[in-house]
């Protein structure tokens, strides 16, 4: 079981990707192509042309690890660039995302279809910054 603290980000690369594929060549697609660093401590996912295999990149500290995944069954959500910035954003060939939503991903579940509640969400540090800055 892979425990991810939930403030990690995860970059899913939409271009299809070759599985063949190891360390070095998905690091440089990751700093190339999505203009990102592995060793930022965000995972970066990659699929291939039939959607039915996954590797996940990510940097633990002193080293990187390739997770890959097969199904033998199905295929994963083909994730499209969304067209309204709301809880999602793109950037280059990527699409950003949370860990929740790589567990639902992962277990089949369309991440189109899911709608999230309103909650209330603490302001990061630096907004909160500015906003007292700005007060009288």
């Amino acid at each position: 079981m892979l425990i991810v603290p939930p403030r990690i980000k995860v970059f899913a690369s939409l271009a299809p990707t070759d599985m063949r594929k190891g360390f070095p060549g998905l690091t440089g697609i990751v700093e190339k192509e999505l203009g990102q660093q592995v060793d930022n401590g965000d995972l970066f996912l990659f699929f291939n042309r039939r959607r039915d295999r996954l590797k996940v990149l990510f940097f633990t500290g002193d080293g990187i690890v390739i997770l890959y995944k097969r199904l033998e069954q199905g295929t994963f959500e083909a994730l499209r660039s969304p067209k309204d910035n709301s809880s999602e954003s793109s950037s280059n060939d990527c699409l950003i995302f949370n860990i929740d939503e790589l567990r639902l991903l992962l277990d089949g579940i369309e991440l189109s279809s899911v709608k999230r509640r309103a909650r209330w969400r603490r302001e990061s540090p630096q907004q909160i910054a500015t906003t007292f800055s700005q007060s009288p």
